[in-house]
């Protein structure tokens, strides 16, 4: 005795072969999704970077007019602050040379994401 065509069900290999695309779907999708995250993370530090470098260049502006003649990088990130905090993340100031400051961004308590960048004296 059959059963009429509404009743019947699924296979056992029909099942398994579901399975086994489901898990190759996740296997890709999931690194994928963790890339995504990560690199959104991490253009969300670029942009403290960004506000970094705003802030270097309307203090070297302000110095500039209030001094009469450039300032100095070492003077420019004291105006600014050596640890400075934009939003979720922390700002670190270092110079390089006379000439370059180096901008390190990283995510304050459990905010991942990292960046970094260069802001350059005007001549």
């Amino acid at each position: 005795m059959s059963l009429p065509a509404s009743q019947r069900g699924f296979t056992l290999i029909e099942l398994v072969a579901i399975l086994v695309i489901l898990g190759v779907l996740a296997s890709i999708a999931v690194p994928k999704y963790y890339d995504v995250t990560r690199e959104a993370q991490n253009r969300a530090a670029l942009q403290a970077v960004t506000e970094g470098k705003a802030r270097l260049s309307i203090n070297y502006a302000r110095l500039f007019l209030e001094r009469g003649s450039p300032p100095g990088a070492a003077s420019l990130v004291d105006a600014v602050g050596a640890n400075t905090g934009v939003g979720d993340y922390t700002l670190s100031l270092s110079t390089v040379n006379t000439s370059t400051i180096k901008i390190n961004a990283a995510g304050m308590g459990n905010v991942p994401g990292t960046n970094s960048g260069l802001w350059l004296m005007p001549r």
